[in-house]
């Protein structure tokens, strides 16, 4: 086996432990985050950057705003746009949107 192709298994290993983690670290599963994404982007048409969309669906679905909104701004979604723009960008692969 050449360099190259330890250097690529490595990435690979490397990239799945990521992946890994980053799952790991939801406090929502991936069909509840994916609902959501869904739902904001049928109902955000102009931001008024609160995040008023993404905790009426919390809370529809009984799921802690405290606990998941804190989240979501360490992923960039500070507003209901902003969880559309960088929280799904984050997470395309892990919620299979590629």
């Amino acid at each position: 086996m050449t360099d190259k192709d330890q250097k690529k298994i490595l990435k690979a290993k490397f990239k799945a432990a990521e992946r890994q983690a980053l799952e790991a670290s939801m406090p929502l599963s991936r069909s509840d985050l994916k609902a959501l994404l869904d739902n904001l982007d049928g109902s955000v048409s102009t931001c008024d950057h609160s995040l008023i969309h993404t905790t009426e669906f919390l809370k529809a679905r009984s799921l802690d705003p405290e606990k998941i909104i804190p989240w979501l701004r360490e992923h960039g979604g500070y507003c209901d746009c902003e969880i559309l723009a960088n929280v799904e960008d984050e997470f395309r692969n892990i919620l299979g949107l590629e």
